[in-house]
């Protein structure tokens, strides 16, 4: 039997076992980041219906509504302390549909109906990579990890991947269609895949978890500035910001993994020196003792070669009776 089977049953009767709030009655403030959550929860649905029905900007103004809402919920419960383990499974459900079934509906509605069973089953495995990759974040993240790991996510987030996966549908109203012929219907079957892919892959993607750290006064009034000339942007030209911003996002994958395997080896070597550090600590510990026992050793041995050569001669007692030899 593995021996990792009972840990892992350990853990989960201990996990099932906790309550889901710690108090009997519940303040207000902890109700206020599932609002959001549920606020955004609308939003996915409402987007599947507006996929449905053709209304393709409104399905996609929901999707980033949500995602918007999704980066809010979670930082207005740590800021209240009103995290809670029903928050919690409310919000990887809410992913599922906001960022998981909306973009594939959508997806498929679009530019696969088409395709028939191939259109679908690439839909299809994009909803089930993202339901994958929330497990996985639900799993991880009670794992001990180094501080500047926090900076980075193993794969594509949902979020992120439900705006990315989109990227055909902003380069058609930019005029690039790839729905006019066949073989470019296969491009977007490929792109679907590949961000499925991507969402459950190992690779580290950077987080972009900012709010805990502090940055020089200069750059306050900048930030604001780029800040909202973006939200302008998004609300003016939709479209060409999100396809923009998705084509940067998608370069910025090499260098943030690029980034993240020089920190980790950098970690590794460190490790590396401390360990040889400390052996190499025992063993000068230990030269010294053994070069006292055996100087003690080799002043012993003259001493007793001196007693053997100092040693008086015997004496032979002749009896007056016992003639001479």
């Amino acid at each position: 039997m593995d021996p990792v089977v009972p840990r892992l049953e350990q853990e989960e009767r201990r996990r099932r076992g906790r309550l889901m709030f710690r108090h009997r009655r519940i303040p207000v403030r902890m109700m206020v980041p599932n609002f959001f959550t549920l606020l955004g929860l609308c939003a996915g649905l409402s987007s599947i219906r507006m996929s449905i029905e053709g209304r393709y900007e409104l399905a996609l103004a929901a999707i980033v509504f949500a995602a918007l809402l999704d980066g809010i919920d979670g930082r207005v419960a740590r800021l209240l302390k009103a995290s809670s383990r029903f928050g919690a499974e409310l919000d990887s459900l809410a992913d599922f549909v906001n960022f998981g079934v909306a973009p594939a509906v959508m997806i498929f509605t679009w530019g696969l109906g088409d395709t028939k069973s191939i259109g679908w089953i690439a839909v299809m495995i994009f909803a089930l990579a993202s339901a994958l990759r929330l497990a996985r974040f639900n799993v991880m993240i009670d794992e001990d990890k180094p501080k500047w790991q926090s900076n980075y996510f193993t794969g594509m987030p949902t979020p992120a991947a439900a705006i990315v996966v989109l990227l055909p549908i902003y380069l058609a109203h930019l005029g690039l269609d790839l729905r006019d012929a066949r073989w470019m219907k296969n491009i977007i079957l490929a792109y679907t895949l590949l961000i499925a892919f991507l969402m459950v892959s190992n690779i580290p993607t950077f987080s972009g978890k900012l709010m805990g750290e502090r940055i020089s006064r200069e750059w306050v009034l900048p930030i604001f500035m780029v800040a909202v000339l973006y939200v302008a942007m998004l609300v003016t030209y939709p479209n060409e910001t999100l396809a923009g911003t998705t084509l940067f996002y998608l370069a910025m994958i090499p260098f943030g993994w690029r980034r993240f395997q020089k920190r980790l080896a950098a970690d590794e070597n460190a490790a590396a020196e401390a360990e040889a550090a400390r052996s190499g600590g025992g063993d000068a510990g230990s030269a010294p003792g053994g070069m006292q026992s055996g100087s003690a050793t080799s002043s012993a041995a003259p001493a007793d070669t001196s007693g053997e050569t100092g040693s008086k001669p015997r004496l032979v007692e002749l009896r007056p009776n016992e003639p001479r030899g």
